[in-house]
């Protein structure tokens, strides 16, 4: 008698199968699908405040770091990659990897190598998954910075990897000015990013 027929047998439940690249692929185009500890999440797009922060915080970013305008440059920032790491299929909010790190930018649906910097715009359908779910296979792939944005309550809080765990390493609300690794070559206004 084979495990999985004398589990059912008794009464036990089977464990349900991991989801795959293919749920993803799977899921309706109107939603945004991830894979967490082998689960599939799917959220519909984010609402407006989400979209405005997100949008206006990647505006602050990519002139002067993936670009070079006012700033060093050395960056790829990019709106909404799809990351392969492991086994897990993740969409950040923003993500940025050092160009020293990736020098060419990839020719493909997703990226494999795990980003220096992500940012995920916390809303009250994601909150959960992004600090419980995520937030540790960031920690586990060696994400050096981990940035969260909160529209509801006007923060943002940047946390820094170090030996494997996040430590707060600053917070900005409302309208404070931001100048946080690893973009602390220029300073943006918070307040920038609400309507």
């Amino acid at each position: 008698m084979s495990g999985a027929g004398a589990a059912a047998r008794r009464g036990e439940s089977e464990a349900p199968p991991r989801a795959t690249y293919q749920d993803v692929l799977d899921a309706p185009a109107h939603r945004v699908a991830e894979i967490v500890d082998g689960k599939l999440y799917t959220q519909p797009r984010p609402a407006m405040p989400h979209a405005l922060a997100s949008s206006y915080l990647g505006d602050e970013l990519v002139g002067p770091f993936g670009k070079g305008r006012g700033g060093p440059g050395g960056w790829w920032i990019i709106d909404e990659p799809e990351l392969h790491l492991d086994e897990d299929i993740l969409v950040p909010d923003l993500a940025g990897w050092r160009r020293e790190r990736m020098p060419d930018y990839p020719d493909a649906a997703y990226v494999t190598l795990a980003p220096d910097w992500v940012c995920d715009v916390l809303s009250p359908s994601t909150r959960k998954l992004d600090l419980h779910g995520k937030r540790p296979i960031y920690a586990r792939e060696g994400v050096e910075h981990l940035w969260l944005v909160d529209p509801v309550d006007r923060t943002l809080e940047a946390l820094e990897l170090r030996e494997g765990q996040w430590v707060l390493i600053a917070s900005a609300k409302d309208a404070d000015p931001v100048c946080i690794r690893p973009f602390d070559a220029v300073t943006f206004n918070l307040g920038d990013l609400w309507p």
